[in-house]
């Protein structure tokens, strides 16, 4: 990686102002649901604390909006990162202001502190300069380990470099760039890819990027029914964007054109509302009821696809097959998790790209088999497409330093 990573740094004796990525789930009393975000950020935090550096962590929870929301305070993190390093962790009671650099400026050798939500305040995703200067001002050095928000030009992970030098990568942030850069250059083949999920809108440029890259497409969630209308056929009442109808066709085209192999479901499971308990049966996608909806993929189409992921040499996946949080619907996303880890027994190179892909890899048991879990799902498919992250590309280069 030709940017500074945190091994790059002298940490002794310094205030590490640290982009960490605590944005976890609460359950409904306030307490954190799954802490995999936070564990994810220790061998950072760990490496300042034993390096004699004090780490100044900062994290935005949930949309504020700009905000003040006492629920998606970050104080339950705190609470949180304190049991998991066994060691007192001091809640600021903001991000900026003169009360957070006085509690900065005080900060002892291997004392920890954690910031208030950044995104309590809208100059964070404005990336307003004087804001990202009062975040530099609480640290001597910074270091970005929160590849969730690497494709965000946001204060914390952009504008805050040009007031604190160096800036380097914390370990998270290096081992998705050195994973996931092995599936964009030079990717063992076959090189299949996943993709599924409600919508085709929001990931229009990486489907048109993978079809650039990839041996195989498969596509199945929400986004399928799309595809299927692009071929003329009926969908039923399941989702559809009316509007991308036309991009689909000219994506398949393209495929086509290049060699790609697009699969899309060959059957499907319907329901009549998408509720557990609602009446569901399997159906050829060429024989879809009108007055129904598609809520997963079938058995067929399971197979078909799981055969073509244990066959890879390089695996991406990012989206459901269907509605995976009702019970009923999950059964093609648990097969695509299980193939996934089928082929990375194999010696495959595999990915699974953060979101709800992650949570059904979790809820399925198979996180402990699948190569790499991505803690970015955005972050990880616009990388995948090429696009450059904003916050990565804020770091100082190597030859910089």
């Amino acid at each position: 990686m030709p940017k500074l990573s945190i091994d790059d740094l002298t940490l002794q004796g310094k205030r590490v102002l640290v982009r960490v990525d605590f944005n976890v789930p609460l359950d409904e009393g306030g307490r954190i649901a799954d802490n995999r975000r936070i564990r994810a950020a220790l061998p950072t935090i760990r490496k300042i604390l034993e390096e004699g550096g004090s780490p100044v962590l900062m994290s935005h929870l949930g949309r504020p909006k700009g905000q003040v929301r006492p629920e998606m305070s970050l104080r339950p993190a705190a609470r949180e990162l304190e049991k998991l390093l066994s060691k007192p962790v001091t809640m600021a009671g903001d991000c900026i202001g003169a009360g957070v650099e006085d509690l900065a400026a005080g900060l002892p050798d291997g004392e920890i502190i954690l910031l208030e939500n950044l995104r309590f305040h809208p100059e964070e995703t404005g990336n307003d300069p004087g804001f990202a200067k009062q975040l530099a001002a609480l640290g001597d050095v910074y270091v970005n380990d929160a590849f969730g928000t690497a494709h965000r030009a946001h204060a914390s992970t952009v504008g805050v470099t040009r007031y604190v030098q160096p800036a380097a990568a914390g370990y998270l942030l290096k081992k998705e760039l050195d994973t996931l850069g092995r599936a964009l250059i030079g990717p063992p083949r076959p090189y299949v890819a996943v993709l599924g999920g409600a919508k085709i809108s929001g990931k229009i440029e990486v489907i048109e990027s993978f079809v650039d890259r990839v041996d195989t497409l498969l596509v199945g969630g929400g986004m399928a029914f799309t595809f299927l209308k692009a071929r003329g056929l009926e969908v039923g009442r399941s989702l559809v964007e009316e509007d991308k109808v036309s991009l689909a066709e000219s994506i398949l085209r393209k495929a086509a054109d290049r060699g790609v192999e697009l699969m899309l479901p060959a059957d499907c499971r319907v329901a009549g509302a998408v509720e557990a308990g609602a009446e569901s049966r399997i159906e050829s996608v060429e024989r879809m009821p009108a007055d129904m909806i598609g809520v997963d993929i079938g058995p067929e189409t399971c197979e078909t696809f799981a055969g073509k992921i244990r066959d890879a040499g390089t695996v991406v996946w990012n989206g459901p097959m269907g509605v995976f949080e009702i019970d009923e619907f999950a059964a093609g996303t648990y097969r695509i998790a299980e193939a996934l880890a089928e082929a990375a027994e194999a010696g495959g190179l595999t990915i699974v790209g953060g979101g709800d892909s992650a949570a059904a890899v979790a809820r399925g048991g198979f996180q402990d088999r699948v190569g790499h879990i991505s803690t970015g799902g955005g972050a990880s498919l616009e990388f995948l497409a090429g696009k450059p992250l904003p916050g990565v590309e804020a770091l100082t280069e190597k030859n910089e330093s």
